[in-house]
């Protein structure tokens, strides 16, 4: 894996668990960082294992109190199916969880600094936060920042942070965070996450067209 892109979900997983203001950012040790990015992850389980356990005990009412009609099979059979794959999607957490303090060691190669770049992603979405939310309402459709799920809107934030700020080519951005919502978004989350940035990589060309 290369050093940037686990620099890239250090931050998109740290970013909600880090101080916002500047001046303690930077007193941030890798280890803080880690440490966030596990209990931001941790957190997601729980949330996500709670949910697979509402849905099965939906699935077991259903069950019971049917006559053994079809459609309630179906609907039982559509819940377990889901409480499956939100469990499943627990379990990769928990694997990410024990990957990420390894995978950094790895990376942190004496020609690149994982905590650096990293810090540098969450500050430039922090100081420019009000612009980058301007930019993905105008390219969301009938939709708005604050309204995405958090690991939805903090990799979209990376992303516009990397093209405005950072000058990550467009393409690079738009791939890394499309690969990121693989691991980490919903089913559908990487088509949403690269139909948005692809929008705003086009607003983008179209206001500043190349000579």
């Amino acid at each position: 894996m290369q050093p940037r892109r686990i620099a890239r979900e250090l931050a998109l997983l740290s970013l909600s668990q880090l101080p916002s203001s500047p001046e303690k950012l930077e007193t941030q040790q890798l280890s803080n960082m880690v440490l966030a990015a596990v209990r931001t992850l941790t957190t997601e389980v729980q949330d996500t294992l709670t949910t697979a356990a509402a849905e099965l005990q939906r699935a077991s009412d259903r069950l019971l109190s049917s006559e053994t009609r079809a459609g309630d099979l179906r609907t039982s059979r559509s819940l377990l199916d889901e409480s499956i794959q939100l469990t499943q999607s627990a379990i990769n957490r928990v694997g990410a969880a024990l990957e990420l303090p390894e995978l950094i060691q790895l990376a942190n190669q004496p020609d690149f600094d994982v905590r650096t770049y990293a810090l540098q992603i969450v500050r430039a979405v922090n100081i420019h936060r009000t612009e980058i939310d301007e930019k993905l309402n105008d390219a969301l459709v009938d939709w708005q920042v604050s309204r995405l799920a958090r690991i939805d809107r903090d990799l979209l934030r990376i992303a516009v942070a990397e093209i405005l700020y950072l000058g990550v080519p467009d393409r690079v951005a738009i791939n890394e965070a499309v690969e990121l919502a693989k691991r980490y978004s919903g089913d559908e989350g990487h088509r949403f996450i690269n139909g948005v940035l692809r929008r705003i990589s086009e607003q983008a060309q179209a206001a500043y067209p190349k000579s």
